[in-house]
């Protein structure tokens, strides 16, 4: 396990390699877990090997795989990016968990280790994450997470179809950690124990 993994009581954050391609392939490959992704769907683990190494390239960014601590099971990934460490800021994307995690705790823990890493690690004064307007589950999740709405960039990229996407923007401060670190910790741990 890497110094850089970040554990928690359900997840563990290691840092993505090109190894975790076959293991990330199934839920990558999923449409339903895809459906949002501002990036073609890899269609065979070489397309995840090369969208992998795509990302690694990227010094902007911090990638992680999530695995599940009950079986060592990788589960998703999750990834900062545009990171700025001189002006403090980061997003938070290319978050996925394969179907089975949905409505459990891996989700809120991985955001609290990755929020966690952000603010109290690298010392960031601020987090952004967006969605698709029409994700209306991710909308719900960024504010159950306690980040709050920004605003909307209009007609701001492609989806994959062809159409246009408006992006809802949701940020946290460092100001604002601490009481949504709290929130996230006890979320986690309700969600753990049912």
């Amino acid at each position: 396990m890497s110094k850089d993994s970040l554990s928690g009581r359900v997840v563990r954050l290691i840092p993505l390699s090109a190894d975790h391609a076959e293991v990330l392939f199934p839920s990558a490959s999923d449409p339903e877990v895809w459906r949002w992704m501002p990036r073609p769907r890899p269609g065979t683990s070489d397309e995840m090997r090369a969208m992998i190494s795509q990302m690694l390239a990227d010094g902007a960014r911090r990638c992680f795989t999530v695995q599940r601590l009950a079986d060592g099971a990788v589960v998703g990934s999750t990834s900062l990016y545009e990171l700025d460490l001189p002006e403090g800021r980061a997003e938070v994307g290319a978050t996925w968990f394969d179907r089975s995690c949905w409505g459990g705790p891996f989700n809120a823990e991985s955001k609290l280790l990755l929020f966690g890493h952000a603010f109290d690690d690298l010392g960031l004064a601020r987090i952004a994450l967006r969605t698709d307007n029409l994700n209306v589950r991710s909308q719900q999740a960024l504010t159950r997470l306690g980040l709050a709405y920004e605003g909307t960039l209009r007609s701001h990229m492609l989806r994959q179809d062809g159409t246009r996407r408006d992006s809802l923007y949701y940020s946290l401060l460092a100001d604002e950690w601490p009481s949504v670190r709290e929130s996230l910790r006890t979320r986690v741990a309700t969600k753990a124990a049912s």
